[in-house]
């Protein structure tokens, strides 16, 4: 008995100033092992009644504060069994400082997580738009943002740049969005008939929803044309791109059916022979 209390009570200097002794150590192991065992009690008994979604942003912000409670239960049991925390501080100051000016970044991604699972700027499924990159949210972490683009390309948005960047939501306020096509036909055209034939264009493509209807903007005497625009809404934002391209075609169609002309820029160049 008297060899296995050596054992436990057998030093480890770290430092000058910095001594644990393998039962230290041991009972340090224990409340460790304890401390898991009631984080993970607890997490069970918040998220029992919580939806899918909110569990997940629970998971997410809670699993930053489990390894910041175990720092807090490490230094917490150093200091009780008679250990020189403070020498562990002094000993750990320049490497600490070290090491937070390399994570800065980290730090910075996972603020931004919290304050976007807390504030629900952005959720799963959402559409946004962030540095001229579009993608549909797949999953939000603390550190980054996981969304798939309409390529299908999968895009990973550091959090931070929801702080420094402006952040288009396509489908914060619902899942409808309107659009547009613009387009400019030849000077003396009949604008009932080019009104007429984009109004066709939208109300037969199957992704244009009916309600609110398709419009027809007369936007401008042009340099070279008369400028209308198209404006249409979809249920699906995510493919606009393509709906978009699908009515230009249907539009360009049309219009050479009915001998409507898009023009192009022309100029007049008028060369004076001086004699």
């Amino acid at each position: 008995m008297e060899e296995i209390n050596n054992i436990l009570n057998k030093s480890i200097h770290l430092g000058k100033t910095i001594e644990i002794s393998i039962k230290h150590i041991l009972v340090l192991c224990v409340v460790l092992i304890l401390a898991n065992i009631l984080l993970r009690l607890f997490q069970r008994f918040v998220t029992r009644k919580l939806n899918s979604e909110n569990k997940l942003k629970f998971k997410s912000i809670f699993s930053y504060a489990t390894w910041f409670s175990y720092v807090v239960i490490v230094l917490v049991t150093l200091s009780a069994v008679g250990v020189n925390v403070t020498g562990i501080f002094a000993a750990s100051a320049a490497l600490l400082i070290g090491i937070g000016l390399a994570l800065q970044t980290l730090f910075q991604d996972i603020i931004s997580g919290i304050f976007i699972l807390i504030d629900q700027t952005v959720h799963v499924g959402d559409i946004i738009e962030i540095e001229d990159k579009v993608g549909r949210v797949e999953e939000i972490k603390l550190r980054t943002t996981r969304a798939v683009t309409i390529d299908n390309k999968v895009l990973i948005i550091p959090n931070h740049l929801y702080l420094t960047n402006s952040l288009y939501n396509w489908t914060q306020n619902g899942v409808t969005t309107r659009e547009s096509i613009t387009v400019g036909v030849a000077y003396g055209s009949d604008v009932a008939l080019v009104k007429k034939l984009l109004l066709q264009a939208a109300e037969n493509h199957k992704e244009v929803i009916k309600e609110p209807e398709p419009t027809v903007l007369f936007t401008n005497f042009g340099d070279s044309s008369l400028d209308f625009k198209l404006v249409f809404t979809l249920n699906n934002s995510f493919t606009a791109f393509n709906v978009r391209s699908d009515l230009r075609f249907e539009v360009d169609r049309l219009f050479r059916e009915h001998n409507i002309t898009i023009p192009f820029p022309q100029r007049d160049v008028h060369i004076f022979n001086k004699k």
